[in-house]
This record gives C-alpha cells, sequence and structure tokens, in this order.
C-alpha cells in the first residue's frame, strides 16, 4: 500500500523525512531527533510510525502543555528522558512598567536571527512574563543575536523547564453542519461570516492551516486541522461526525476565545 496516498500532497515531503529518520533508527539502531513540530506533524509521524513497530516516537516540547514539540525516535530499549530533547527555555527580560511585548513581535524578532521557524517551540505570555523553547544547538547564538524587539531592548536570560509560565487559554466547542469541506465552506461557518468576505482572507494569504500559509479556498480540511484567520483569532475543526440527511456534514469544532 502506497503510505503517500493517506497524506495531503504539500505533506509529502515531509513523509519523505519521516520515513528516513525512521530508517535511520531502523539501520543505526540509535535515536533521531527532529527539530520543532507542529500539531499536524506530530499526527502525521504517529500515523507513520504506529503502534507495531519496533521503532516507538515520543513527543516533549518543552512543558506538558506544549503546542509545538520535538519528536524522538527511538529503538525499544531505550527509555528517553526530557533532557535529550535539548531544548532550552529563555525569558525576555524587558522594561514591562513601559512597554508591552506582543507574539507577532517576539516571533517576528526570532525569525529575524535567520533562524527558521522549527528551531524555536511556542512563545509562552502570561501577565507580563515573556518565554520561549528554542532548540540547544541554536540557543547561544539566539541569546548572543536577539537585542530587540521592535525598538524595545531586551536580554535573554536561561530558565529551567519548572518555570515555564502557563498561558491562559479558554477554547470554545462548537456544533455545526457545512456542505463540504473545502476551506473558505469550513472557515464560514466557525466564524459566522459570509463565503465572500472569507475568501480575501484566503487569497491574501491572511489565513493559515496547520501554522502554514494557504492560499486556496478549495483546500481540503480534514479532522485535527488548526486554523488562523487575521483579525479572527485561532480555531480548530476537531472532528467530523458523519453527515446528515441532506448529505451536509456535521462538525465539531473548537474555538480560542
Amino acid at each position: 500500500m502506497d503510505i503517500f496516498q493517506h497524506f495531503r500532497k504539500e505533506e509529502w515531503n515531509f513523509v519523505e523525512k519521516v520515513l528516513d529518520d525512521k530508517a535511520y533508527v531502523e539501520t543505526r539502531y540509535a535515536p533521531k531527533l527532529t527539530d520543532f513540530l507542529d500539531p499536524r506533524e506530530q499526527q502525521i509521524i504517529q500515523t507513520i510510525i504506529g503502534q507495531k513497530d519496533d521503532i516507538s516516537v515520543c513527543f516533549f516540547g518543552g512543558s506538558e502543555s506544549s503546542e509545538r514539540k520535538r519528536a524522538l525516535f527511538y529503538p525499544e530499549y531505550l527509555q528517553p528522558e526530557k533532557e535529550e530533547f535539548d531544548i532550552v527555555l529563555f525569558e525576555i527580560k524587558y522594561p514591562h512598567k513601559f512597554t508591552t511585548l506582543e507574539h507577532r513581535s517576539v516571533l517576528g524578532s526570532l525569525l529575524g536571527t535567520g533562524l527558521i521557524r522549527e528551531k524555536f517551540g511556542d512563545i509562552l505570555m502570561a501577565n507580563k512574563t515573556v518565554q520561549f523553547f528554542v532548540t540547544e544547538d541554536v540557543a547561544h547564538f539566539v541569546q548572543v543575536n536577539v537585542t530587540s524587539i521592535g525598538k524595545t531592548n531586551v536580554t535573554l536570560e536561561q530558565r529551567a523547564y519548572t518555570e515555564a509560565v502557563t498561558p491562559v487559554e479558554t477554547w470554545k466547542d462548537t456544533f455545526c453542519t457545512v456542505s463540504s469541506l473545502r476551506l473558505d465552506v469550513v472557515l464560514s461557518e466557525i466564524y459566522r461570516v459570509s463565503r465572500q468576505k472569507v475568501l480575501p482572507y484566503i487569497k491574501n494569504g491572511y489565513v493559515k492551516v496547520n501554522h502554514k500559509v494557504i492560499d486556496k479556498p478549495s483546500f481540503s480540511c480534514e479532522e485535527g486541522d488548526i486554523f488562523s484567520m487575521r483579525g479572527q483569532g485561532r480555531s480548530q475543526l476537531v472532528a467530523i461526525e458523519g453527515k446528515t440527511r441532506k448529505d451536509k456534514y456535521k462538525v465539531r469544532c473548537s474555538i480560542l476565545k
């Protein structure tokens, strides 16, 4: 059976990398660590590895509530510890009495170092505390080169995992029916706006699915997909729960309030 048929075409390159990492562990009988992965990529790995292989995989992103995580492929004889994920937690020190840091600005400054998004895990914001996770191999480079965020001078101080703050997020479940699983149809129903208003967002690159820009309204959504639409917040297609008598899809979604 062709494993690629189970995934979207735009995911095939990632599937190939997962298969390569799996083969590496099988042939060398040694662990293999990935960079940070979004939830969809984690789901793909779990699907490929399965439950009966001699190769296992576990995930860790720096805290138990992390969304972005590194995956560790390992032979069955190993018992991985958190330290093996090579993750560093930095806290951003800045004059919080006089300024506020935004998630978008923090991410922009991190990527402004020239590093790819996969080198960074979650950005944590709670009250005035701002932290982020980064892979250990680039941690020193990031600490030296990130000295400002926007016009604000900052310094980075390393913290222990146990000092990670917990962002307060409230998700609200909602149930609805959609005529198809096209991106424009699903977003229209989730955010309660017309398809005509959704289309410009998609075509202008203001919509992300699983943290990647998708500019095709006909993009087919699947269970577990996470959406963000500029100005509308984040949501998720939690489950597809069958069809109605009129052949519409019954779906359960969740919206970040």
